[in-house]
């Protein structure tokens, strides 16, 4: 059996996708805890909101970027 590979997708603020670093992660930790450390670079690159996927099949999102006020 295939292990699950957690990716993410990007959208700008008008929901328009945004290509940034793409990386597949093991888990979805990984890939959570990663988004935790890059979302300001990925910020600086027009993206507003993160999408995680499963396996093709999205587990959550949007999940805004912006800070919190």
């Amino acid at each position: 059996m295939r292990a699950t590979q957690w990716t993410w997708t990007y959208e700008d603020a008008e929901g328009r996708p945004v290509e940034a670093e793409g990386t597949v992660f093991p888990t979805q930790s990984d890939a959570e805890t990663w988004i935790g450390e890059a979302w300001r670079g990925l910020r600086e690159q027009g993206v507003e909101n993160a999408h995680l996927w499963a396996d093709g099949a999205r587990a959550y999102g949007p999940l805004s970027l912006r800070p919190a006020d």
